[in-house]
């Protein structure tokens, strides 16, 4: 998963709404992508949110305290880039296709939504202390997690190689990068995938890759401008709306954040065992039955991640030796 604080920036603060091309994630670097015009809100008021009604039997199976509360309090990063979950125009609300998902399953429970922000780290803090009930926020099913936390899917897990425009790399696969200086966020699954790129590069006798972290999304989006970066790897959906709106970059190719290993899955996180994860996977799951699901998935161009159904901890990255 990827978690890198940001406010907008001024590209996306420009307008309540921002018209982009999108590209659809391949995991062949050489297919050609399909471009689809896409409208972003990046409002406040979110008019346009995806909602559901409450169906009582789901709603039935969500533990007693948090019935009680009538809230279902969840946590993510303080803001990623578009479409996934960043700052509106108004520069204080959260809003994208994460509060989206978020506030779907809140309503199928039948619960009020309370959204609250901390960065990465201290989003597993908060859900360790039973402060909040999930954490929805581009999160990467890990077999590491899986033992301390319960995973209910709702996409999968694609990441992207972002390069600067100019850039004449030509991408294959993981040899591609040998000798390159490729950015990444610390403490994400594209940090694991990438230092594992760079272990079997050298075991083959290659150049190593010069892996520069990151923490802000502004911070590795001016190094890709200026050219100090070969190549940025990240979650697709950012890497698809900045290439689109910011004309700075492209994309060379997609993958699984699991690498070849399996398909990554991005899901809801919640303390294991807390009784909570069954309701959110059966209110996804009816969410993806009746067309709302569908519907988030088509307002914030995720059409490369949906999946056809919300799986409980299915395997997940492997664990780092």
């Amino acid at each position: 998963m990827n978690r890198f604080p940001m406010k907008l920036s001024a590209l996306a603060t420009a307008a309540a709404t921002a018209v982009v091309l999108l590209a659809t994630g391949c995991t062949d670097p050489d297919a050609e992508s399909a471009p689809t015009g896409i409208t972003f809100d990046l409002s406040a008021a979110q008019n346009g949110r995806v909602r559901a009604a409450k169906v009582d039997s789901i709603a039935a199976e969500v533990p007693q305290a948090i019935r009680d509360r009538g809230t279902l309090v969840v946590t993510g990063s303080s803001g990623t880039a578009p479409p996934l979950r960043f700052y509106a125009d108004d520069d204080k609300t959260v809003v994208g296709s994460e509060i989206d998902f978020a506030s779907l399953v809140a309503d199928i429970l039948g619960l009020k939504l309370d959204v609250r922000v901390a960065d990465w780290a201290q989003n597993f803090v908060r859900i360790d202390s039973g402060e909040v009930d999930a954490f929805v926020s581009n999160v990467t099913v890990t077999e590491e997690r899986k033992e301390k936390y319960d995973f209910a899917t709702y996409r999968h897990d694609t990441v992207a190689l972002e390069v600067p425009v100019q850039s004449t790399l030509e991408f294959k696969d993981r040899t591609s990068l040998a000798g390159k200086r490729i950015g990444v966020g610390s403490g994400t699954n594209q940090e694991q995938l990438l230092v594992k790129w760079n272990e079997q590069n050298r075991a083959q006798g290659l150049a190593p890759i010069d892996i520069a972290y990151f923490q802000q999304t502004s911070d590795y989006y001016l190094a890709l401008a200026s050219q100090r970066l070969d190549g940025f790897i990240g979650p697709n959906p950012t890497a698809i709306y900045h290439t689109a709106t910011a004309k700075q970059t492209k994309i060379l190719g997609t993958f699984s954040g699991a690498g070849d290993a399996l398909q990554g899955e991005i899901a809801v996180l919640t303390k294991k065992n807390s009784g909570l994860v069954t309701a959110v996977q059966k209110a996804l799951n009816h969410a993806i039955e009746h067309g709302t699901y569908q519907q988030v998935i088509d307002r914030w161009g995720l059409q490369s991640e949906q999946v056809t159904e919300s799986r409980i901890n299915p395997p997940g990255l492997p664990k780092q030796r």
